[in-house]
């Protein structure tokens, strides 16, 4: 089983456009959507949810009323101003416990917060572990481990050869989390100056964490001096640029009619990503 996770140091570069084509022609595999805080993969793939469980993380004051005495001490040392009149804000809190500690009563304690919700679901192109995490929520990259532990059982267990991880833009702590320990990292970047900054960057974590890194120059024909520049960039770097792929306005017909690029249009387009399923392949085999 090899895991194929694809990223970009950028939003909006067409990372998720392209999963959806490699969950189309990849015959055994596992999705997985690790961009928890904004996840998409689902609009296109169109899932049926079989399970779906909670996600508990962090932690958050609960005053008991009938053991309060309103003293007032736990307002008086909360630095983040989230306990009024007695009854402890959990979007303010920030769990750090002090209240909990210095109240004479012990009327408050510390609960788990729940923070999203995860899921396994049906595709036509395979199971989907996806989730999506609640509204001002932290520990996404907590979040991302489970999704993609939730993917590795399910790929052991039921024999499938690929894992392919929608993975989160940036370089934050999702991106890590959703990168280690995986066999290839695909990098999806567009030829900009912000999208080769970013590609940059992004293959800097990969290098750091050991994971064999290749490149997708999507829509790279709008601006061919910035291909060339990355292009350049990755040969001095011994990066693998495997696929260069076209700008088309099929893609965006393809998005409205809810299919992936290959399945809806047989050009430029549905051949280069078809290339650069059969590059990374190779390439995620070692």
């Amino acid at each position: 089983m090899r895991e194929i996770v694809v990223l970009s140091g950028k939003g909006g570069t067409g990372k998720t456009t392209i999963v959806g084509s490699l969950a189309a022609l990849a015959e055994s595999k596992v999705l997985a959507d690790c961009d928890v805080d904004a996840a998409d993969l689902h609009l296109l793939l169109a899932p049926k949810i079989k399970e779906e469980h909670d996600f508990r993380s962090g932690r958050a004051a609960v005053i008991d009323a009938d053991k309060c005495t309103q003293c007032g001490l736990c307002q008086e040392v909360c630095r983040f101003d989230a306990i009024h009149d007695y009854v402890a804000d959990p979007v303010a809190c920030e769990g750090c416990g002090f209240c909990a500690q210095v109240c004479p009563e012990g009327a408050i304690t510390m609960q788990e917060r729940l923070a999203g919700r995860w899921f396994i679901s049906e595709t036509k192109y395979g199971p989907l572990v996806h989730a999506r995490l609640g509204i001002a929520e932290e520990n996404s990259g907590k979040l991302v481990a489970l999704v993609r532990r939730q993917a590795r059982e399910m790929a052991e267990r039921d024999g499938y050869d690929y894992i392919i991880s929608d993975g989160p833009p940036g370089i934050g702590c999702p991106v890590i989390s959703s990168l280690s320990g995986a066999h290839l990292a695909l990098l999806v970047t567009e030829p900009t100056l912000s999208g080769r900054h970013d590609l940059e960057r992004v293959l800097g974590v990969c290098r750091h964490f050991g994971v064999t890194a290749a490149v997708a120059i999507n829509k790279y024909d709008i601006n061919e001096a910035n291909t060339a520049a990355i292009e350049d960039y990755c040969r001095r770097n011994d990066v693998a640029v495997v696929a260069r792929i076209p700008f088309d306005n099929v893609v965006t017909e393809a998005l409205v009619a809810g299919q992936p690029v290959v399945e809806y249009d047989d050009g430029a387009v549905t051949g280069e990503i078809k290339k650069l399923w059969d590059i990374i392949t190779r390439l995620a085999a070692g």
